[in-house]
């Protein structure tokens, strides 16, 4: 087997992934891996990524030509190719849109939080950009601020962007990518995530790099603990603990004054003291909590709750 053709069944076999996943419907995302001669291998426009075959995947260079290749190269070829131009370590990206984390990115709330261990060793934080048209040149743009710095992205109000060594660590990141928007919306409904110390980032910074985690950690949390780590020297730290960076093209605009009670633009808005409340749905009422008597049961009725409201069939678009 030749290595074009193996990670031909690579792409082929990581997008019939994200389709049972249900990280994307009908047509939509595409996957892209460089070829050792600097080329790219990339998925094609109009297929869905759980019915593809290695003859389906487009070959392009470095300017976006097709080389071989009976189809159209994905409309988002552009955003595949500045990346790889900004970031030589990289060598294969996957861009779905997985539910959980498209609705953060649609919500225009980041992921940049220094809450799980196993994220913040793999991904250090996913920031939000600002939001681009689809399929044009304002997406490469849009992403530039941030793409030397962190290997997973949410793209504001389209889906996520992860980058890896490889087909399948792209992939991986994906998953990654979801689980933590899942988990950081159970903790939402629970009365929100607690950031780890600064102390123990380091600590977890020291394991990445003892483990030889490669590539950009990026920044989860404004403590410096992830620079600290990376340079020897932290950067000047926010105001506070638990401040996060800022997300580009948030919902408030600079100088504007809040509504009262008005979440921070691109943080998650505090839970009420009480019963948990989903984001979207209604606090119990004072009788229904009287009657729950363990904790386990009322942990388990709001995760089925959360997953009810969650689980809406996404839209396909026959785009990308």
């Amino acid at each position: 087997m030749t290595p074009d053709f193996r990670l031909r069944r690579d792409i082929v076999e990581v997008g019939r992934r994200v389709w049972q996943r249900g990280f994307v419907a009908a047509n939509d995302g595409n996957i892209s891996a460089r070829l050792s001669d600097g080329r790219i291998l990339i998925t094609p426009t109009g297929r869905s990524k759980g019915f593809m075959e290695p003859d389906d995947l487009v070959v392009v260079d470095a300017s976006g030509e097709r080389s071989t290749g009976r189809l159209k190269p994905t409309s988002e070829l552009p955003m595949h190719l500045f990346v790889y131009e900004a970031r030589p370590d990289v060598s294969a990206i996957v861009h779905a849109h997985p539910p959980r984390a498209t609705g953060f990115a649609v919500a225009g709330v980041h992921l940049a939080q220094c809450v799980l261990p196993e994220v913040i060793l793999t991904l250090g934080g996913v920031p939000l950009t600002e939001y681009a048209t689809p399929s044009t040149n304002e997406v490469p743009a849009s992403i530039e601020e941030y793409i030397r710095s962190y290997n997973a992205l949410l793209l504001r109000s389209h889906g996520a962007l992860t980058l890896g060594g490889d087909v399948f660590e792209a992939y991986y990141r994906m998953e990654t990518v979801e689980h933590f928007a899942e988990i950081t919306l159970a903790a939402r409904a629970l009365g929100g995530a607690s950031p780890l110390s600064d102390e123990e980032v380091r600590k977890l910074m020291n394991v990445r790099e003892s483990l030889g985690l490669r590539g950009p950690a990026g920044t989860c949390v404004s403590c410096g603990a992830c620079e600290t780590t990376r340079t020897g020297e932290p950067e000047p730290a926010a105001s506070g603990r638990g401040d996060r960076p800022e997300a580009s093209g948030s919902a408030q605009e600079p100088g504007s004054t809040p509504k009262p009670g008005a979440p921070e633009s691109g943080s998650i808005p505090p839970q009420h003291s009480g019963s948990p409340r989903l984001p979207d749905g209604p606090t119990a009422a004072p009788s229904e909590r009287a009657q729950e008597s363990d904790d386990g049961d009322i942990i388990e009725e709001v995760l089925a709750r959360l997953r009810s409201s969650l689980a809406r069939e996404p839209e396909g678009r026959d785009s990308e």
